[in-house]
């Protein structure tokens, strides 16, 4: 199946609007918790039988409309000799802090043999997900893979990273990280992800211009060159950050869902955007911490606006602007989709 081209039916026979969180499994759930405390993060994303279990958690516990593939948006670096190790965060053996750390870059492990823990993930995924349930894979955006690369993250004003975008770093970096990323997504689009997901947690930062400039040519090229082999396999772009002037100047094709954060008004990006794309968002992931009572008159009032807004509400996919938080409680996620299946429908 693809990306939602059969939605669930509303008791009343009409569509449900579907629903689907960025980390959705993770440190919030008992189910991760349970198969942590035996294992590792890199090996519960490394192992394909982990993998599947602690993605298949909250489709069991939550009935969410769409799996996706537990894993990091980081192995790219890994991939290309970074190192990469999780003390709890993520660590890179070094930075690209200058042009001659770029030398230091190489793969020990073709990307095709590299990545198949993900394609035997999605593969086994793919057998165990309910033929109704979507499966997502998802990638590191090369902007936000690059951030990481220069800063080791993306927190703070991201000085070094941006200065890399003028000196040469950033357009030698992706001759290494477009080829590798690429490979990446096809190993999950062959082994049954109905979609891949591109995160660009970063690119936010970057102001319009460089948006324009740095952010989206290798986004687009990796999209396309994607596309020509996947044709049928949709495309999910998230970017944490941006506002209607970025989302308007992405004018892709090959895209086929814009995901959006908290601070982009939802009604809008529906009624400017939704001809071109699916929507998803954007409920401010802080919101799922407030009392019950309190959260539903949060998500009444969203229905409200976009209702109301007389948009198109085929095009709505409901998520979170950002992913669920660390001690989120569980109920409130059960309680959240339990209410938009039971009340978002057209």
């Amino acid at each position: 199946m693809g990306l939602f081209t059969t939605r669930t039916k509303h008791q009343n026979g009409k569509e449900i609007v579907p629903v689907w969180f960025m980390r959705q499994a993770g440190r919030y759930h008992a189910h991760y918790q349970s198969i942590k405390k035996h294992s590792d993060f890199m090996t519960m994303c490394k192992n394909p039988e982990l993998a599947r279990d602690v993605t298949m958690g909250p489709i069991q516990d939550f009935n969410f409309d769409a799996a996706i593939l537990f894993s990091d948006l980081l192995f790219p670096l890994e991939h290309l000799g970074m190192g990469l190790e999780y003390s709890p965060g993520p660590k890179l053996s070094y930075k690209l802090e200058n042009m001659d750390a770029l030398k230091k870059l190489h793969t020990n492990q073709d990307a095709r043999s590299f990545y198949q823990f993900q394609g035997q993930a999605c593969e086994l995924l793919k057998k165990s997900l309910p033929s109704e349930k979507t499966l997502l894979g998802f990638v590191g955006a090369p902007i936000t893979l690059y951030t990481y690369a220069c800063e080791g993250g993306h927190s703070g004003n991201l000085t070094d990273a941006k200065k890399g975008l003028h000196d040469g770093r950033y357009s030698a970096f992706l001759e290494y990280l477009i080829p590798s990323v690429l490979e990446e997504m096809c190993i999950q689009a062959e082994n049954g992800a109905d979609a891949i997901c591109l995160f660009d947690t970063a690119v936010g930062e970057l102001d319009l211009n460089d948006f324009k400039q740095f952010g989206l040519a290798p986004l687009k090229t990796l999209i396309q060159n994607f596309k020509r082999v996947h044709p049928r396999t949709k495309i999910v772009y998230y970017s944490k950050l941006t506002n209607l002037d970025y989302l308007r100047s992405i004018e892709s094709d090959h895209i086929d869902v814009l995901g959006i954060d908290w601070r982009v008004h939802l009604p809008t990006a529906l009624k400017e955007l939704g001809k071109d794309y699916y929507i998803q968002g954007n409920l401010d992931p802080s919101h799922l911490h407030l009392p019950w009572e309190l959260l539903e008159v949060k998500l009444k009032g969203l229905w409200h606006d976009v209702v109301s807004s007389n948009t198109d509400l085929s095009k709505w996919i409901f998520g979170l602007g950002h992913g669920v938080l660390q001690f989120t409680p569980e109920q409130n996620v059960r309680n959240t989709v339990q209410f938009v299946h039971e009340n978002f429908y057209y």
